[in-house]
C-alpha cells in the first residue's frame, strides 16, 4: 500500500465505507399515522414543550418573506406540505424530523416575534411581508387579524397541517429514529451520519465529542484546523471510543454500531464521559508524538480503517505509554514500525476493502497491535 497524502482530501472514500454509509438497517416493527393537527393546536403543543426540536439541528434559515407566504397559504386555503414527527418514548413528545422550519414559522407568527430572541438576528415584530402588493394580508399580523378580521383570524387558527406521527413498537426501544431521520428528513442538503445523530442522540456525551473536536492535537492528526462540515471528524472520534470499549460486540455495519454506542452513552455518568475524555486525549498526544501530523493520509486523505486500528492499538497500551515508550528512539522505533504495517499486504487489504467488515476489523486490530507494540 503506497503512502503519498498528496491530495488535499480529509477523509479518503473508501468504496466499503461509503456502502456501509448507504446500507438499510435492520427491520423494525412501526406504527405510522397521520394527525390533522390545526395550527391553535400545533403552537399550543409547542408552548408546552411537547414538541421538541433537537437543539443542534439546523438552525432556522427562512427570511421572512418566505414564512409570511407559508402563512399567507393557510389563510389562502392553499395545501401546504406535511411535517413529520417521531413520538418519543417514555416521554410522548414528538420530536420534530421533518418540518421545523414551517413549525417555527408557524410559532412565531402567533406569537407576533419573528426569529430567536438568542439568536445573533434577535426578534423583529412578525407582519407579513413580500406578499403581492394586492393580497389581503399584506402587512397583517396575528394581533390585527384578531381585531380587525375575525374570519381570517378563525380561519388559521382552525387551518389544519397534515402531520404524520411515527412511534416505534419493536424492540422497546428509540432505535429506528436514525433510519427514520435518515430517510425522512428533506432538507436543503441530505443530512450525513453524525449531523443525524447530534440531531437526535443530544446528550453531555454528544457534547463531549464536539469538544474533543477541538483538541488540538486532534485537529493535526486529522490533518485541518477547520471543522468538517458534515462531522465526519467527530464521527471518527466517536468510531474510535465506540470499537475501543465494544469492538469485541462489533457487528456490521458501522453506522448501526455507533448508533448503538450514542444511545447507550445518553445518560453517561460525568465520571464516564471525564474518562472517555482522557483516554482519546492522551492517545491522540502519544500518536502525536509518535507518528507525526496527519499519519492517516496513506493515499487521498484520511483512511478511516488505518486510524481507527491504530488508534485502537495506542489506546490499549496507554496506562504504559508515557513511561515505557517516551523516549525519542522509542518513538522512531514505533514510526518505523508504523511505516513498515501500512505496507504490509495483509494489512493493506483490511484497510482497503469491506473496512466494515467484523473480520476485517478483527484482523486489522490485531496486526496493528502486533506490528506496533509486541
Amino acid at each position: 500500500m503506497a503512502r503519498n497524502g498528496s491530495s488535499g482530501a480529509l477523509i479518503e472514500e473508501i468504496p466499503s465505507e461509503q456502502q456501509d454509509r448507504e446500507v438499510s438497517l435492520r427491520g423494525y416493527d412501526i406504527l405510522s399515522y397521520p394527525a390533522d393537527f390545526t395550527l391553535e393546536g400545533l403552537v399550543g403543543k409547542w408552548n408546552k414543550d411537547d414538541i421538541a426540536i433537537p437543539r443542534l439541528q439546523r438552525r432556522f434559515i427562512w427570511s421572512q418573506g418566505r414564512a409570511s407566504k407559508l402563512v399567507e397559504s393557510f389563510l389562502m386555503g392553499l395545501p401546504v406540505p406535511p411535517v413529520f414527527f417521531y413520538q418519543e418514548r417514555g416521554t410522548n413528545k414528538l420530536l420534530v424530523v421533518d418540518g421545523q422550519q414551517r413549525l417555527r414559522s408557524i410559532v412565531y407568527f402567533f406569537s407576533g416575534k419573528f426569529g430567536d430572541k438568542d439568536s445573533k438576528e434577535g426578534e423583529v415584530p412578525f407582519a407579513l411581508v413580500d406578499l403581492d402588493e394586492k393580497s389581503p394580508y399584506l402587512e397583517a399580523t396575528y394581533q390585527g387579524l384578531k381585531d380587525n378580521d375575525e374570519e381570517a383570524f378563525n380561519k388559521l387558527n382552525n387551518s389544519v397541517l397534515r402531520s404524520f406521527v411515527v412511534k416505534q413498537i419493536d424492540p422497546q426501544d428509540d432505535t429506528s429514529i436514525f433510519q427514520i431521520f435518515e430517510r425522512l428528513n428533506t432538507g436543503g442538503v441530505v443530512l450525513q451520519g453524525q449531523e443525524i445523530r447530534n440531531c437526535i442522540y443530544d446528550s453531555p456525551f454528544n457534547d463531549s465529542l464536539n469538544e474533543l473536536n477541538h483538541y488540538a492535537p486532534w485537529r493535526k492528526i486529522f490533518g485541518s484546523k477547520a471543522e468538517d462540515k458534515r462531522k465526519r471528524d467527530v464521527e471518527l472520534i466517536l468510531r474510535f471510543l465506540a470499537l475501543f470499549h465494544m469492538g469485541d460486540k462489533y457487528h456490521k455495519p458501522m453506522k448501526q454500531f455507533m448508533n448503538i454506542f450514542m444511545k447507550d452513552n445518553r445518560k453517561s455518568t460525568t465520571t464516564a464521559i471525564t474518562g472517555y475524555e482522557k483516554l482519546f486525549k492522551e492517545t491522540c498526544d502519544a500518536v502525536l508524538s509518535s507518528l507525526g501530523e496527519k499519519p492517516f493520509h496513506i493515499h487521498t486523505g484520511l483512511n478511516a480503517a488505518v486510524y481507527d486500528s491504530t488508534f485502537v492499538a495506542f489506546a490499549g497500551h496507554i496506562k504504559k505509554f508515557s513511561a515505557k515508550y517516551r523516549s525519542a528512539r522509542s518513538r522512531g522505533n514505533i514510526r518505523a514500525r508504523f511505516q513498515q504495517l501500512i505496507v504490509t499486504p495483509d494489512y493493506g487489504a483490511v484497510v482497503s476493502y469491506g473496512t466494515t467488515d467484523d473480520v476485517s476489523i478483527t484482523k486489522r486490530v490485531k496486526l496493528a497491535n502486533k506490528a506496533l507494540f509486541s
